[in-house]
């Protein structure tokens, strides 16, 4: 039976980089309960039935497209272009959410129909900006579309679409961002394919632009056939078009419970045999060939390349690359979609810096002050939106960071768990633009004459609607495990409650009174990583090795033989046919 902690309706102890919060611990009276079993109930998995549907989720579990407000209404509008061989143009994003989105709807729409006219249009980040507006839509209007439907965006585009109207065009919207709360104030177009209109009754809405794209590819599959049964041939184009749900899912860090669960785990269990050649080339351009693509994977690896060409130059190359690149031109993009991703991390470097200092200058990591909002002439906005994550990682609080051009401020914004970055833009409306998104990241515009109002504004929000405390990183732990309890066998188990990240995150472990056998060392390159070698400080005999990314310098000096409580992620290394067990460091205290 693991240690008890005091039973308060909130348990936190203060570790070396993080406050540990305990809460979720259950305890196990009156039997004693295996690690895994004790890990789910933290999770609210308290049952044998709710604990297997959440391990192995099923297709059946999806929930029925139709529900969707307008759905079926645009499904059928689409089938009927198709019949009348009308012009159809999908406006997505430049984002790897919008990119995927919009390769789906490409991608079903020539299954059925091989010869139709199907468009596509990715604004330029830089020149055009977010979201539909009426200089595209005027171009798409005189290159003859009939139906334009847009994907992770257009729920706020009232102006286009009425421009849209007036061009004789039909609009459909696909959207996930953040609806008005009236009816009233949606866009008035053809149809509005939401899963959190005001008027919706859907049972999940944390949907991303993908997932919805992949609920109207999915009804526009049905819909043809006059049947919940498909043909042979759209059943396989849709279980394939299940991984570009997932990376757009992963990407646009929506909760990956429900059925972003099952669109996830199914969608990259068909990442490696996907028949998209670009993605096949992006794999290997990314060093993923031998590895296994999981969502950490995609996060960091296949993501980043795809977005890096949406903040440097034009996001067409990436369509290209999910929908009608092959052999040779694949390879290339690939390739170029990496190399523009190293010219990213170096401009995302320099801003950094540049940031931190004006941050900390400015005493905007103070606790007055409960939110970053700056604007600099050299800052990349295609890049800024990354940096405002670092930011949020280092101080745990909102960040809005613009490039200041031409007398307009232009950027971007991320929040923090329980603080509506998009709410904060709502209560600054009149300093603003433009600006849309949802809770936890936004894009947005003002005059540079509006500038310091927006500061203002935007900090007496957060003052007023956080707290000191609320400005601390926190490691939710799932429970406290002996060393002799992290076996390759419960590992494994733990292993299937992933994909983890947004609303499923890693397992935390906390392990109390370890030794520390011998000194910690450095490895890696350049020496940055720990390796920790730790053992039951009270009884026992087992030794188990401990890796901390980029933890050496924080942990350098602790002397051999300390007694020191961690909190790991319990993680098996496969590596040339052997497993170990080497959980990863999340944090630590010396005793």
């Amino acid at each position: 039976m693991p240690a008890q902690l005091d039973q308060t309706p909130l348990q936190t102890t203060q570790g070396l980089t993080r406050t540990w919060d305990t809460s979720k611990i259950t305890t196990d009276s009156p039997a004693p309960q295996n690690l895994v079993t004790r890990v789910m109930a933290a999770r609210n998995l308290h049952d044998q039935k709710s604990a297997n549907d959440f391990l192995n989720p099923t297709l059946a579990t999806l929930h029925n497209p139709s529900l969707i407000p307008d759905l079926d209404k645009a499904a059928q509008r689409i089938l009927t272009a198709i019949d009348k061989n009308e012009q159809i143009t999908i406006f997505g994003d430049y984002d790897v959410d919008g990119i995927t989105a919009t390769a789906i709807l490409y991608h079903i729409l020539n299954t059925i129909a091989p010869k139709t006219k199907i468009n596509t249009y990715i604004p330029h980040r830089i020149n055009e900006g977010y979201g539909l507006n009426k200089t595209a839509i005027d171009t798409l209007a005189d290159q003859g579309t009939k139906l334009l439907i847009t994907v992770d965006c257009g729920i706020t585009a009232i102006a286009p679409a009425l421009h849209a109207k007036k061009r004789n065009i039909d609009l459909i919207i696909t959207d996930h961002h953040n609806p008005p709360t009236n009816l009233d104030d949606m866009p008035d177009c053809y149809a509005v394919v939401h899963p959190r209109r005001p008027d919706s009754t859907y049972p999940f809405g944390e949907l991303c632009g993908a997932g919805v794209a992949y609920k109207l590819a999915w009804r526009i599959a049905t819909l043809h056939c006059k049947s919940e049964t498909v043909t042979p041939q759209l059943r396989t184009t849709l279980l394939d078009l299940l991984t570009l749900a997932a990376l757009g899912t992963i990407a646009d860090v929506v909760p990956l419970i429900d059925e972003n669960r099952t669109i996830t785990k199914f969608g990259l269990a068909k990442i490696k045999s996907t028949p998209i050649q670009g993605l096949h080339a992006l794999i290997h351009a990314s060093n993923l060939d031998t590895n296994q693509v999981d969502a950490e994977a995609v996060g960091f690896r296949l993501a980043p390349r795809l977005n890096a060409i949406g903040r440097l130059g034009h996001a067409e190359g990436a369509l290209e690359l999910m929908t009608t690149a092959t052999g040779q031109r694949a390879t290339d993009l690939a390739n170029q979609l990496s190399t523009l991703n190293d010219d990213r991390r170096a401009t995302e470097q320099r801003i950094l810096k540049q940031a931190l200092e004006m941050a900390q200058q400015q005493g905007m990591t103070s606790p007055d002050k409960r939110a970053i909002i700056l604007a600099h002439e050299d800052w990349h906005p295609g890049v800024v939106g990354i940096v405002c994550s670092r930011l949020v990682d280092r101080f745990a609080r909102p960040t809005i960071l613009m490039q200041r051009k031409d007398g307009l401020c232009k950027g971007s914004a991320r929040s923090i768990a329980g603080y509506s970055i998009h709410e904060a833009l709502e209560s600054a409306a009149t300093h603003l633009n433009t600006f849309g998104g949802h809770d936890m990241a936004a894009g947005l515009t003002c005059d540079e004459s509006n500038f310091q109002n927006l500061v203002e504004s935007i900090t007496h929000h957060a003052n007023t609607n956080l707290t000191p405390d609320d400005l601390t990183h926190t490691l939710k732990i799932d429970a406290i495990a002996k060393i002799d309890e992290l076996t390759e066998q419960t590992l494994t188990t733990l292993e299937n409650l992933a994909p983890f990240g947004a609303g499923n995150p890693r397992i935390k472990i906390l392990i109390q009174n370890a030794k520390i056998n011998g000194r910690p060392e450095p490895f890696g390159k350049t020496g940055t990583h720990l390796s920790l070698r730790i053992g039951d400080a009270n009884n026992g005999t087992r030794i188990i090795r401990v890796i901390g990314w980029s933890w050496w310098q924080k942990a350098r000096d602790i002397a051999p033989g300390s007694v020191i409580d961690l909190v790991v992620e319990p993680k098996l290394s496969r590596w040339n046919g052997r497993v170990r067990i080497e959980p990863l460091l999340s944090d630590l205290r010396v005793l």
